[in-house]
């Protein structure tokens, strides 16, 4: 019987660059020492071994095998491994070992490896557990593959001979239902009901309600919770609750949010928790009743509930949105007194409004605070800051921390760059916009195609024709192609100077990229 790893190097995966294969025989590097001189022959008396037949391989316990597959960054070699060490006499792969190779093979995407193993995985005698593909469908949904996460679940069954448990159906369908696969979503519920005899819990029940508040369904949500309250073995919970209003609270529905809490605290004496009394908050302040939001948070405080950063950041959002910036702040200070620290989150909301509302030096101030308080700030933040200083004609404070910056190791994105040049090139600050795109390039980022033919054209209305034809070489190499109007100008800028020879490179450089 060949291996699941045997079989997927022969059919699937690429050979090794070395053309090598575990199924190969292990070759010692005293085979390629110079050939040995002459001995005497040993005394007739005595009984030595040689050296070469009392070396014994070294067994590979299961423990180093997954340690082996684990540290192989090359998904290749960790399937080598693992027919290696199943070649071993008296060695069966376990459950371990499979989910090892599977996570591993998961990560690199390599799928049709997957496919392989697991069909070897039907014949093998070990007892698996479905926690394997538990992981494998959490995989497969982070890279949006959701009909393999389905086919997942249906590989319980017959790899592991037991039917999926209620976690495997909720853990399904959860992943399904936060992807928006209705239909899959359908199909499993059917087959739980059907073929698996499945009766819900709690659990699968509140991935229903939110299934249905999702799609903007209110009426059948609140029909899955009086399904809840007559079955036997589940009954609605803070997450049911908190999870319906955030549905009426989306819906604009906020008199019926509040009278749903109401019934969950006093009928059915559910302790609300700051993520319930959130959902709230954030709904009075997308429904543009701040005020009320505030009330809220202080109903919480009498009510032993102390607010965290989630509560604090919300509602500060939700007076930034108003224009109330000074509330705002009120806020963000409560919050630092009653010892929270703020994270960059906070920090970049409130920065982010300050720039908005023209207070560029409040931002940068805050900026300096998160420093202080070792509050790293992160590309969103500064691009923020960036954007406000272009905005105000502070080209050179935004250039200058571009330049710092990049000297302190900060990382920044293209948009960090992009944000200047756009800026620069629509202000017509050309010798600017050229030193910044040089930047750029030296960094491999490449500027917007549109703001790339907008600085062109510049450069040729300024009569910047050498420095017009060098930026574009530069593009060029970077894959960028001009629009018509961009050539047009450079060329008839170039003739018009007399440069015939830049102007037939320029039409050499046209001709391939149109080619």
């Amino acid at each position: 019987m060949k291996s699941a790893g045997t079989y997927f190097s022969r059919h699937n995966f690429p050979s090794s660059p070395s053309g090598s294969s575990s199924s190969l025989p292990w070759i010692s590097p005293l085979q390629f020492t110079k050939a040995p001189t002459p001995k005497p022959d040993p005394p007739t008396e005595t009984n030595v071994i040689p050296a070469e037949g009392r070396r014994k391989h070294k067994h590979i316990s299961h423990e180093s095998a997954i340690n082996l597959i684990k540290r192989e960054k090359d998904p290749q070699h960790a399937l080598e491994i693992f027919n290696m060490v199943s070649e071993q006499k008296g060695f069966n792969h376990n459950n371990t070992t499979y989910a090892t190779l599977l996570h591993k093979l998961a990560r690199c995407k390599k799928f049709h490896a997957i496919d392989a193993v697991l069909h070897q995985m039907n014949y093998e005698t070990c007892k698996f557990h479905e926690g394997i593909f538990l992981s494998l469908m959490k995989q497969y949904s982070k890279f949006s593959l959701h009909e393999k996460v389905l086919q997942m679940f249906h590989a319980i069954q017959p790899i592991v001979r037991e039917k999926p448990s209620l976690k495997a159906i909720s853990t399904c369908l959860n992943l399904l239902v936060d992807s928006n696969q209705v239909d899959l979503a359908r199909q499993l519920l059917l087959h739980a009901r059907k073929s698996l005899a499945c009766k819900p819990n709690t659990c699968i029940f509140n991935i229903l309600v939110k299934y249905h508040c999702k799609n903007g369904d209110l009426d059948s949500a609140f029909e899955v919770v009086t399904e809840m309250k007559q079955s036997k073995i589940s009954y609605p919970n803070l997450i049911t609750y908190s999870t319906l209003m955030e549905g009426l609270c989306q819906s604009g529905k906020l008199k019926e949010a509040i009278e749903l809490f109401e019934e969950m605290v006093s009928k059915d004496q559910i302790v609300p928790d700051v993520l319930t009394y959130n959902v709230l908050i954030n709904g009075f302040c997308h429904g543009g009743k701040v005020d009320r939001a505030r009330k809220m948070m202080e109903f919480m405080k009498t009510n032993g509930c102390n607010p965290n950063i989630f509560n604090y950041t919300t509602l500060m959002n939700g007076f930034c949105k108003e224009g109330k910036l000074q509330e705002a702040r009120e806020v963000f200070d409560e919050m630092k007194r009653v010892g929270l620290k703020p994270d960059a989150v906070g920090y970049t909301t409130l920065i982010n409004f300050f720039c908005k509302a023209g207070r560029i030096e409040e931002a940068i101030e805050l900026l300096k605070e998160m420093k202080e308080k070792e509050c790293r700030a992160d590309v969103v933040t500064f691009n923020v800051i960036l954007a406000a200083l272009c905005r105000e004609g502070r080209f050179d404070e935004a250039l200058e921390m571009l330049e710092k910056l990049t000297v302190e190791g900060v990382y920044l994105n293209k948009a960090s760059y992009r944000i200047v040049l756009n800026c620069l090139t629509q202000k017509g600050e050309l010798e600017k916009a050229l030193t910044l795109l040089e930047l750029m390039l030296d960094k491999g980022f490449l500027p917007h195609h549109e703001t790339s033919n907008e600085l062109l054209v510049h450069l040729c209305k300024a009569g910047m024709a050498n420095d017009a034809s060098m930026s574009l070489f530069e593009l060029l190499e970077m894959g960028f192609k001009p629009n018509p109007d961009s050539w047009g100008l450079l060329i008839e800028l170039i003739c018009r100077e007399r440069k015939l020879l830049l102007a037939f490179e320029l039409l050499d450089e046209l001709v391939m990229t149109e080619t």
